[in-house]
């Protein structure tokens, strides 16, 4: 089996910085999940900043939680209603 790259090319990391809760913050997800997650707080007519103090919200009230960015990422593939 061959699969082609996805347009644009394979792309790492990109850390940004976003306050939550009056506390700065570094992120670093693929381009792929910034667009996602830019698209979806966009959907929901939500500063960026806001939608992820909202994932971590939820992320820190489970046991055994993941890190913010491995909780954005699963986030971002769960069906909502």
């Amino acid at each position: 089996m061959t699969l082609e790259p996805p347009p644009g090319g394979f792309r790492g990391p990109v850390k940004r910085s976003i306050t939550i809760a009056g506390h700065q913050t570094s992120i670093s997800l693929e381009p792929v999940f910034w667009q996602a997650l830019e698209a979806q707080a966009a959907a929901r007519a939500l500063p960026l900043s806001a939608l992820v103090a909202a994932i971590d919200h939820a992320r820190i009230t489970k046991d055994d939680s993941p890190n913010l960015a491995s909780a954005i990422r699963t986030w971002l593939f769960v069906e909502r209603p």
